[in-house]
């Protein structure tokens, strides 16, 4: 249990670092700044971090640690719920910024500096885990170390099967995001913690359950088994797909590229029954009549 705590620190120390970047880029920059650049970094930073060596416990804890998998899942859930309230509005995944730019909700350009920050920040926390890896302060990261330089693909199926299940996982994920963005937080973070627990228990065996673009780059390009173009058509256009089935399956449309809802027609939200407006109808032609009896039997002066 030595290694897991030693983790559970790493995670700590990340997130620390991570927030005091926040508040320190929130001091100094303007809020437009903070959002497209610094908060997308930290995110993406810490993100990644965390994710590495959570994928480290996963693959080696279960033999080297002597801990089971409930372990991994409760700290994926514990970690993702952090972060979702603490990433102050920064997705840290590329879809997810590609799908606020669909949705008309940031700029072509707004939407490129989040990319660009998440590609920064990705490999850049690659590159500090590594680091932290190599000072081999467990058993664990002494293994890691070991065979990090003949790391295997995390794609165990074909490639079509592959691209569907990070597709599927991608769909499923930004559904809820885009059922859950106007929920309040409390309902949520724990709710989207869920999901991506749910679908790493059930597609990380077949390709690692990563649907982050970004972060399937760090974790998984440089390793052998397949090539660069079967891990882009994996865990870049399967995400892609799933984002753009979700989007338009939530929408009915993609707003930044059709106007017209494809999918369902546009009817009134209040909906009167015709058998009441018949009932109402029917009541003021009695009281219409009567008002004219009225006024012809009324005496002339």
């Amino acid at each position: 249990m030595a290694g897991l705590n030693v983790s559970i620190a790493f995670f700590s120390l990340v997130f620390g670092l991570c927030q005091a970047l926040r508040w320190l880029s929130k001091w100094l920059l303007s809020p437009g700044t903070y959002s497209c650049l610094a908060g997308e970094l930290a995110g993406s930073l810490q993100l990644c971090m965390s994710c590495l060596e959570l994928r480290m416990l996963m693959e080696i804890g279960l033999w080297g640690g002597g801990f089971g998998p409930d372990v991994v899942l409760t700290l994926l859930f514990l970690l993702f719920a952090l972060h979702g309230a603490f990433f102050d509005g920064a997705s840290a995944n590329p879809t997810a910024s590609l799908q606020e730019f669909l949705l008309l909700e940031s700029s072509l350009a707004t939407a490129v500096a989040k990319l660009l920050a998440e590609g920064v920040g990705t490999g850049l926390g690659w590159a500090l885990t590594k680091l932290y890896w190599s000072l081999e302060l467990t058993q664990l990261h002494f293994i890691q170390n070991l065979i990090a330089s003949e790391c295997s693909s995390s794609i165990h199926t074909s490639l079509l099967q592959a691209a569907f299940v990070e597709g599927a996982c991608s769909f499923l994920f930004h559904l809820g995001l885009l059922k859950l963005r106007q929920s309040h937080p409390v309902y949520r973070v724990p709710t989207l913690a869920a999901i991506v627990t749910f679908l790493t228990y059930t597609a990380g065996p077949f390709t690692g359950a990563f649907f982050n673009p970004a972060l399937a780059t760090a974790a998984t390009f440089h390793c052998s088994g397949n090539s660069f173009w079967d891990y882009v058509q994996v865990y870049w256009l399967g995400p892609l797909a799933g984002m753009l089935t979700a989007l338009l399956l939530h929408q009915g449309n993609i707003p930044r590229l059709f106007q017209r809802n494809l999918l369902y027609s546009q009817k009134s939200k209040y909906r009167i029954p015709k058998a009441r407006v018949t009932a109402q109808v029917e009541d003021d032609k009695p009281q219409q009549k009567r008002k004219g009896e009225k006024n012809a039997t009324k005496p002339h002066a």
